[in-house]
Formats: C-alpha cells, structure tokens, sequence
C-alpha cells in the first residue's frame, strides 16, 4: 500500500449519486454526468476513453496494464427516463434531495447509486489493495433508449482496441423486496418492434368513406396483449410484452 493511498480519502458513494443525479441525463443527453466520472476517475489513476457514437456519450476506465493478469469489470449507465410530470414530484427530480434515509431523484435506484457505488469501490480497492489484473468501469448513456449506441459501441470497441473482461457485474437494481435480497444472473434480453397500420383520411362524421386505422390498432393492441410469448425458464422469468406508444400524427378529432 503506498503512502498516497493511506492519505487518500475514500470516494463518498452517497456523495457521488447526489452529484449525479444532479446531472441533468434524461436519454441521449449525458447532462455532465460521464464528465463528472471521468474526472474522478482519472484522478484515481484511471485510464478513460471516451467512446461517444451516434450522438451518444460513453466511457470506458481502466486500472492496470492491459494483457497483465485478469480483467474485472463493471458495467452501468447514467442516462434516465424522462421525469414525466414534475409537478407530481415530493421533490425536484434532480435536485438529489435527502430525507432521512431516503434520497430523491431521477435516477437515484435505476441506476446512478449503481454506478456511483462501483465507481467509489473500485477506487477504494484499487488505492488500498491493488490487484495484479485490471479493473475496467464500462459506463453507457444509451440503455434507456434505443441501446444501439451505449454497451454495443463499448463491445465494438473493446473488440477493436484489445480490451477485454473476465467477468463482469452490472450494477441494476434487481432487488424487488429489499435490499440485497437478490443478485441476477442475467436478463431476458429485449425486443423493440414499431408496427405502421395505414387508413384512408376522411370525416370522422362519415366513417363509412373513411378507412380509419384505430380500430385495426386496438384490436391488434389487444391480441398482442393476451399473447403468451412463453413460461420463462429455471433462471428466467416469463417473457413479457408492453405497449408503450400509440401516436396517429392526428391532432384534430373530427379526421
């Protein structure tokens, strides 16, 4: 252990998701977020490249010589969901308010105090006890959205550059009850499909010299619905399908 590590400050993990979720990350935006890891990071020892694609910010940390012993990873995003109506909110969705133990914010379970908890893990193992192999932060801002420019722009360039993980630990929340009470294996993977239903414009008060579409896509709406896809496995649970967007390009409600 050297004597800059004995004098070093461990990384405050709660003080990190606050300053996170501060970060204004709503997808594609990165909002300073990876901004903010890289420099704490890099002051860490941290090797960082950005691997931004398609509009998207990524960033890959290593700790250790590449090609020299195993490779340990943990991979994590900092985009969120939109915060939807923010007058509904206790609190501002990003002003990383505390309360007791609790502490609010888009992004504070799905999944900045993720990523602030392996990032400030990782820069306590690596000061206090450093490994002979790598440890490598893998960070995305492209889960919440189309998922084509986030981990995948990471993988291809890894595969590129020579880098690689042993293993790796994806910090989502899977704990449905409380904290700690589970650790996942893996996730069912997703699907994203857009089906395009085409009617023939007219006056909603003669539908008869019309063809609209909305019926069409109710009723298939609700096939899908009832579909079962299929009873999961021993590890996995049963495939699930949402309906998350219906939009006619319609605002008048007499077309």
């Amino acid at each position: 252990m050297s004597q800059d590590s004995v004098d070093l400050a461990p990384v405050d993990p709660v003080a990190l998701t606050a300053d996170l979720i501060r970060c204004n990350s709503v997808t594609p935006l990165d909002g300073g977020a990876l901004v903010l890891l890289e420099a704490v990071l890099s002051e860490a020892g941290f090797i960082c490249t950005r691997v931004d694609r398609g509009g998207i910010a990524n960033l890959y940390a290593r700790w250790g010589v590449r090609g020299n012993g195993k490779a340990f990873g943990f991979n994590g995003h900092t985009d969120v969901v939109p915060v939807g109506d923010e007058a509904a909110w206790t609190f501002p969705p990003f002003g990383a308010q505390v309360e007791g133990d609790w502490m609010y914010g888009r992004g504070a379970t799905d999944m900045k105090s993720g990523v602030a908890a392996f990032a400030a893990a990782a820069i306590d193992f690596v000061r206090n006890t450093p490994p002979d192999g790598a440890v490598i932060l893998a960070i995305t801002g492209d889960e919440e959205g189309e998922s084509t420019d986030g981990t995948i722009a990471l993988l291809d360039w890894m595969a590129e550059a020579g880098e690689r993980m042993d293993a790796c630990i994806v910090g989502e929340p899977t704990c449905p009850e409380h904290m700690g009470d589970m650790i996942k294996i893996g996730r069912r993977g997703a699907l994203t499909a857009f089906f395009e239903v085409i009617g023939k414009q007219g006056h909603s008060a003669y539908p008869h010299k019309a063809l609209n579409p909305m019926p069409a896509v109710v009723l298939l709406g609700h096939r899908l619905s009832a579909h079962v896809l299929d009873d999961g496995t021993d590890h996995f649970d049963a495939s699930t399908l949402a309906i998350t967007t219906i939009d006619t390009g319609n605002p008048a409600n007499n077309v």
